[in-house]
């Protein structure tokens, strides 16, 4: 049964907001009808090889409304991550003011896994799909690469104004971002990249164990009160 209404808390108070209508649950079908062709097109038969053509193909709907959900062919084989990223940067944003500055990295990417581990086995399936496209295709993989620094940018801006610091001026918030990052990209060619040592396909658990690994080796690595010097 659908329902009409959603109910969300803001500031301790229950507010009820309007659930998608009609029209946009349609929209998102199409959109993740087209992810899914795409990502599974890509996955048979290589990104190169694979057309916009065949992509509409597979969903039935014209090249006409391809472009309405997406500009090319690499916007939507980073769908998924760029989704994951926006989120994890929402999540930053949203995390309390008195957190160490590497505590808000993790608790913001841990609430990403644990958003993508409550979803349904398509959702879980697609992340996993997304991570293998993209680790096996150098041009996507270069691609991520270049829109992941763009989104370390902005992680880096917010981690500055949380300690009044300016980021031109100071390289703590670079360092410590730079630092999280890496053990998001290790974790994830640990995982996913082609001399991956899982002994087995990648799981969205064996990834989460492998980022907590990551994390645990982090803090080791740190000197607690960095941003106090």
């Amino acid at each position: 049964m659908w329902h009409t209404l959603n109910e969300v808390r803001r500031g301790g108070v229950q507010m009820a907001t309007a659930a998608p209508g009609l029209r946009e649950r349609k929209k998102r079908r199409t959109r993740i009808a087209l992810i899914d062709a795409a990502l599974d097109l890509f996955l048979a038969h290589g990104y190169e090889a694979t057309t916009i053509d065949q992509i509409v193909a597979a969903v039935e709907v014209s090249q006409r409304t391809f472009f309405r959900y997406f500009s090319n062919k690499e916007e939507v084989a980073l769908s998924v991550p760029i989704e994951v990223e926006q989120n994890f940067l929402r999540a930053v944003r949203e995390r309390p003011v008195h957190e160490a500055p590497f505590d808000v990295l993790v608790g913001a990417v841990r609430g990403a896994m644990r958003s993508i581990e409550g979803e349904g086995p398509e959702e879980r399936e697609r992340f996993l799909k997304s991570h293998e496209l993209i680790e096996r295709t150098p041009v996507l993989l270069a691609g991520n690469v270049r829109r992941s620094m763009e989104t370390e940018k902005l992680i880096v801006a917010e981690i500055a104004r949380r300690r009044g610091l300016d980021p031109a001026a100071d390289r703590r918030p670079h360092m410590i971002v730079s630092l999280f990052m890496g053990v998001l990209r290790g974790t994830v060619d640990f995982c996913f990249g082609p001399d991956a040592h899982l002994g087995g396909p990648p799981t969205l658990q064996s990834l989460a164990t492998a980022l907590e690994e990551g994390i645990a080796f982090a803090r080791a690595s740190l000197r607690p009160g960095w941003d106090r010097i």
